[in-house]
């Protein structure tokens, strides 16, 4: 076994040995299995929401990103800083009404909030439809990185399989408590190697920032810029729009906003996470800096640009740190994707159609249902070709629907009916799923728009009709007011 290996092995039992271990002295009720009880404070929320940064996506889909496409990799640094920015208000209020009644899923959120079983139902498909690709990320992730960075001693399918049984484990027996545990050593891990590699890899190749830059432009010229068409500015706006406001609307990282103690750190961590976005920086510097160093890359493999270059750079046992990094940014936020998912699935699909059924079942079975999602995702990953990015924006696409919905319940009055929310969900979700099975554009559903609209991101042009949708169905079913009665004359 070679040292790179060894480490990596190491970093997957200690993620198994914690996630065991945080299960200690807890009995796991639904409420303590999903949400943790609702007890984490400011450090452990902060971190659970940080989680929503620094994955897979982000060490090999943003580096990966950077090296095959240039400026258009800016969206992943703009849109997180807008989301926690938007969390200030959006948060807090969530939290309030999910504490008071004692709320564990984001679809128990809009079947509360709007007075719908059915609409609870529908959301949590739409929610469990779009964990899926997101889940396949982390494995995907997972499976480069644990392949490349032992020198092919294992094989992606292998790693997948490990990675995909090690979180499986610990999710059915410790929930969202293993989950906290390892985020915290997956945070200080991931930042310190990727402050490091972000630095060290221009200064080592070009000997600073700015002669890197100037010599992919000189290389590569309008790489570094938009480009006309396709993945242009108005790309740019739509996509940074559509994933920031989608970003909290991800059935994990809303509910995961029920496990803080206090409504004050949403607050305090919407001051101090936009500027832990900026180490997103060091990710696109390692991209960047692989450009001339590993060029040739197409299609699929961009996203091992980074490990690519950290092979011919570093020596075995520190290419093993760097891979034990990335397994632990797969394995946390899949973890938590597996603990949404079985809970989405057990307390807002199966229980609606079984009401009596006490709790302690449902808790049974959402923990049953976590090795079940987990084989779907493996073969999904198994089964898919798309780069991390493509995955993940398919993902938001489907979330982002959800957005008006959730803003216009926290209104004083609501000027959505169920059934106008219903309406918008569908039509907005139906547009998406269309467009990626066909592979049609927007222009091609409207055509009478100019061909410049098919630059919009296809999920903000869903967003759109889902709110025209809505408006209108809201419109035709609101109920009519009841008119004061009249005083005699």
């Amino acid at each position: 076994m070679n040292s790179a290996l060894l480490i990596i092995a190491l970093s997957v039992i200690m993620a198994l040995a914690l996630g065991l271990a945080a299960r200690r002295g807890v009995r796991m009720t639904l409420e303590q299995w999903t949400v943790a009880g609702r007890a984490f404070g400011g450090p452990l929320v902060f971190l659970l929401s940080a989680g929503e940064i620094y994955t897979t996506f982000t060490f090999l889909g943003g580096s990966g990103y950077a090296y095959g496409r240039g400026a258009p990799a800016y969206y992943i640094l703009a849109y997180g800083s807008l989301a926690y920015i938007l969390s200030y208000w959006l948060l807090p209020p969530i939290w309030r009404y999910a504490k008071q009644e004692r709320l564990v899923s984001q679809s128990h959120f809009f079947a509360k909030k709007y007075d719908s079983p059915g609409l609870g139902v529908l959301v949590a498909v739409v929610g469990v439809v779009a964990l899926v690709p997101y889940l396949v990320l982390q494995f995907k992730g997972l499976g480069i990185i644990v392949s490349v960075a032992s020198y092919g001693s294992v094989s992606s399918t292998a790693a997948i399989w490990i990675g995909a049984a090690t979180v499986a484990v610990y999710v059915m027996i410790s929930g969202m408590h293993g989950v906290a545990w390892n985020a915290a050593v997956k945070d200080i891990l991931i930042l310190a190697v990727v402050v490091f590699l972000g630095a060290y890899l221009p200064l080592h190749y070009y000997g600073g920032f700015a002669d890197m830059f100037h010599a992919i432009d000189a290389a590569k010229p309008g790489f570094l810029t938009f480009k006309p068409s396709g993945e242009s500015v108005l790309w740019f706006q739509s996509t940074v729009a559509l994933t920031a406001l989608g970003f909290f609307m991800w059935p994990h990282a809303f509910s995961a906003v029920f496990t803080a103690r206090q409504e004050r750190t949403f607050r305090r961590n919407a001051m101090i996470l936009p500027l832990y976005q900026l180490i997103l920086l060091f990710v696109f510097f390692c991209g960047f800096a692989a450009i001339l160093k590993v060029p040739g890359l197409t299609g699929g493999e961009i996203d091992l640009s980074l490990f690519k270059l950290s092979i011919q750079t570093f020596d075995p046992w520190f290419v093993g740190v760097i891979g034990a990094a990335g397994v632990l940014t797969a394995l946390v936020p899949g973890s938590i994707i597996l603990v949404s998912a079985a809970t989405l699935i057990a307390n807002d699909v199966l229980r609606p159609l079984m009401p009596a059924v006490p709790e302690d079942k449902v808790t049974l079975t959402a923990r049953g249902l976590v090795p079940v999602i987990a084989l779907v995702a493996v073969y999904f990953t198994l089964q898919g070709g798309q780069t991390i990015v493509a995955l993940l924006l398919m993902g938001y696409a489907f979330v982002t629907q959800l957005f008006p919905a959730v803003v216009c319940s926290l209104m004083a009055r609501n000027p959505m009916t169920k059934q106008g929310v219903i309406a918008g969900i569908v039509v907005g979700v139906a547009v998406v799923a269309y467009v990626t099975l066909t592979h049609a554009t927007f222009v091609s559903l409207l055509p009478f728009l100019p061909a410049k609209a098919n630059e919009v991101n296809i999920g903000f042009a869903a967003l759109i009709l889902n709110v025209l949708a809505a408006a209108a169905v809201s419109l035709a079913t609101r109920p009519a007011a009841v008119s004061a009665p009249s005083r005699p004359g």
